[in-house]
């Protein structure tokens, strides 16, 4: 008597994951649906740039927290400790530099601007890793104690901005070439929201690579998931939870000079004023989701423009509305990665 075995065949391959696609919807119908509520044309276009323009910008800031919070479960109400910083680091090529800046040359304004940029997320990468290190360690676990500890260390953070840069508000002039707006047809779109679209989208896809095409990525995507398994089998998922602590932060610092840029004026509460859109955005995305964090970083970016010029009044809890709307109809947020 003979016992035989059937194996799959060499070809199956495992289901491949349906692409979820409704998230996916919301920003076009969002836009669309605005169109006849704004009227004109032009109007809709200069606010639906805008709109994405300032999306991409609290994207970035957003981006590192949301995989801090989904890797680390850690909730760091201290990161807008890291925009302020980055923003006012910036000042300190920037300012010297004012003759590079105001030149007409648009290679002497990127110049500039690129070592600003450098310096800011060096600055706040190494200031991520002390933070780390020095305040968060020590409550990893400990949700209320993160909360208080984080949010002592961005007061100390803004205070320190008094101490080195002064109490008083700094200008930021955005750089030459970077002034003035484009007409498409009879719709005015300013070229630093263009610029500001531009470098968010390299950054996501530059995430989205990483996390999806490199073993460092995979890493990653199942600390979020599992991060005792990935610990059983022989990683330090300890040094990841450095890693993108350090990254978040210094991402934070592009952020920031990226928002001090487009408001044109620098204040130490900066961080902490966009961090309740910040944190809306990770509510929205899903915990831990940086393709959610995205789409609510646009989400919630063109609603605000679109409230403000529609119903300034009800603009201003306009974002809590939408986050309230979308619980409603996913729990989880748009794209969940942790089941918390």
């Amino acid at each position: 008597m003979t016992l035989t075995t059937t194996s799959p065949p060499a070809e199956a391959e495992l289901p491949r994951l349906k692409l979820d696609v409704a998230p996916l919807l919301v920003l076009p119908i969002l836009a669309v649906l605005a169109l006849p509520l704004v009227g004109s044309f032009p109007t809709w276009v200069t606010l639906t740039v805008a709109g994405l323009a300032m999306g991409m910008m609290i994207f970035i800031m957003a981006s590192g927290l949301t995989l801090v919070f989904g890797l680390m479960d850690v909730l760091n109400f201290g990161h807008g400790a890291f925009v302020s910083v980055g923003a006012f680091t910036a000042t300190l090529v920037l300012l010297p530099m004012q003759g590079w800046m105001q030149a007409d040359s648009a290679l002497m304004n990127l110049t500039a601007l690129g070592l600003a940029i450098a310096l800011a997320m060096l600055v706040t990468g190494v200031l991520g890793w002390a933070f780390e290190r020095v305040i968060v360690m020590p409550v990893y676990g400990q949700h209320l104690k993160q909360i208080l500890v984080t949010m002592g260390g961005m007061i100390v953070a803004e205070q320190m901005i008094h101490v080195v840069w002064g109490p008083d508000q700094i200008p930021l002039p955005l750089p030459a070439s970077f002034r003035g707006a484009i007409l498409v047809g009879d719709a005015a779109i300013e070229k630093y929201r263009l610029i500001a679209v531009a470098v968010g989208l390299l950054v996501f896809a530059a995430m989205f690579l990483v996390l999806n095409r490199t073993k460092i990525g995979l890493l990653i995507r199942a600390g979020v998931e599992n991060g005792e398994m990935v610990e059983a089998l022989g990683y330090r998922i300890r040094r990841l939870f450095v890693g993108v602590f350090v990254a978040g932060s210094a991402l934070a610092g592009l952020g920031g000079v990226l928002w001090g840029l487009y408001k044109e004026t620098l204040t130490a509460a900066m961080g902490a004023d966009i961090m309740v859109l910040v944190f809306i955005v990770i509510i929205i995305g899903g915990l831990g989701s940086v393709g959610g964090c995205f789409i609510g970083a646009l989400l919630v970016a063109l609603v605000a423009n679109y409230t403000g010029f529609l119903a300034p009044k009800i603009a201003l809890v306009s974002n809590i509305l939408l986050m309230v709307a979308i619980l409603l109809w996913r729990p989880q947020g748009l794209y969940p990665v942790a089941r918390r």
